[in-house]
């Protein structure tokens, strides 16, 4: 059904010198230009030497952000029955699998040239491509009603053109656009420092843990270089419990707000706990969950699933709680290995490998507490240099997690200027 847009709006911010100019002027997105779809550049036509530079719909959901500087692929396509990039366009992807993605994944193509799949809505326009760009991830609600198709979905830009949009003058379209990409321009250095700190992180990991085939580090502290040479031991003959608890019966029914911490596995993150969506129980079903109680410093691990291999240690927040059946209390001796060195040679390079090794075909489907208890632990002749790496990696660690949440503060200051810089149906029904 046609939505018509019937009124001029007013976004709650605008920039100085156009505060006194007229409102956004009513309009559709088929209005502001021409569309057309990509032509085909099938995976088997892929090779790096290819001769022709091309954007498959694919990465529009997993490379690209809002402005595609670069391609990822090349195709050997006959020219002939391609469909190239003057410079300017938007893209939208056709196909996906959730309705709302489709408007969040939308670029601008500023490269000329450059083939276009034909699983992607073309919008070439004379009004600023950037500034609808981001118009238009911010619609993205809007997008997802006019989505077709049950497994596969389908977003025809038949339907795309009927969708009402508002339109300012170019010159206001064009300051947003420069505003929101000076902030993307932000994100992308701040991103760039996040991966770089985990890039040092893993490299530190392969350098202070011995090597698959190797029995020594490649790197030692100062202070125990002369300390003698490091061995290894199995993890159960060190522990003092290895085990999982179980789900309450009726399942999420019986959580509470309050109460007792209920860990699950989205708790348990790589070294750290994610505890933003914890659950509770009552002290009733905690009492009868009493082997499985949370003590501090147990080093949590996930042992099925998706999240399998991702472990962190406990704290004060989640002490006394327990854990549900994906996840192992693994409590060690501490005369004998430090439980913060523990965790992080479990997700360590090194000790993914040891996870890896004991799953069929590489699917990662479960770990029990036989195989927890038989992992091979590298270990110094002290626990005192097992502290002093695990204190280095930590330290790490509280480095990412602070430049983590400098880009989560952009990205939060992003959303929040595009809801007030632009008129969404949703600000304005509210």
């Amino acid at each position: 059904m046609k939505e018509v847009a019937t009124s001029a709006l007013v976004p709650k911010l605008r920039f100085p010198e156009f505060r006194e100019a007229d409102a956004w002027e009513p309009t559709t997105i088929g209005a502001l230009g021409h569309f057309y779809y990509g032509k085909s550049a099938p995976k088997w036509s892929l090779a790096e030497d290819a001769p022709t530079p091309c954007v498959r719909y694919g990465e529009l959901y997993t490379k690209f952000g809002p402005v595609i500087t670069e391609t990822y692929s090349r195709t050997n396509t006959a020219p002939e029955i391609l469909r190239f990039s003057k410079g300017g366009e938007i893209l939208i992807p056709r196909v996906g699998e959730k309705p709302e993605d489709f408007g969040k994944c939308c670029a601008y193509l500023p490269l000329k040239d450059i083939a276009i799949g034909e699983m992607i809505s073309v919008l070439e326009t004379k009004q600023h491509p950037l500034f609808y760009t981001y118009y238009f991830r911010g619609l993205y609600k809007q997008f997802a009603k006019v989505v077709e198709g049950q497994n596969v979905k389908n977003l025809y830009f038949s339907e795309l053109q009927q969708l009402p949009i508002h339109c300012p003058s170019f010159p206001e379209q064009q300051k947003i656009a420069e505003c929101l990409s000076s902030v993307d321009e932000l994100l992308a250095g701040q991103a760039r420092k996040l991966d770089a700190l985990k890039t040092h992180k893993k490299g530190l990991m392969q350098q202070l843990f011995p090597r698959e085939g190797e029995t020594q580090p490649r790197l030692r502290f100062a202070e125990f270089i002369a300390a003698g040479e490091w061995g290894d031991g199995d993890l159960g003959s060190r522990t003092a419990k290895v085990g999982s608890g179980i789900t309450p019966n009726g399942g999420d029914k019986n959580y509470k707000q309050t109460g007792r911490p209920f860990v699950r596995s989205q708790n348990v993150g790589w070294g750290e706990l994610i505890l933003d969506d914890v659950a509770f129980i009552d002290e009733e079903t905690h009492s009868s969950f009493s082997s499985t109680e949370i003590q501090v410093f147990d080093v949590l691990l996930n042992i099925t699933g998706a999240s399998i291999g991702r472990s962190a240690v406990s704290d004060g927040r989640i002490a006394g709680g327990n854990v549900n059946q994906h996840v192992c209390i693994i409590r060690v001796k501490a005369a004998e290995l430090n439980h913060f060195y523990l965790n992080q040679y479990l997700i360590s390079p090194e000790g993914q490998k040891q996870i890896d090794s004991f799953q069929a075909g590489g699917n990662r489907q479960g770990l029990n507490f036989a195989q927890i208890r038989s992992f091979t632990i590298p270990l110094p002749p002290k626990v005192s240099e097992q502290q002093r790496i695990a204190d280095c990696l930590t330290s790490l660690d509280d480095l990412i997690a602070a430049q983590a949440q400098q880009l989560a503060a952009v990205k939060s200051h992003k959303l929040g200027l595009m809801q007030q810089l632009f008129p969404f149906p949703e600000a304005v029904e509210a």
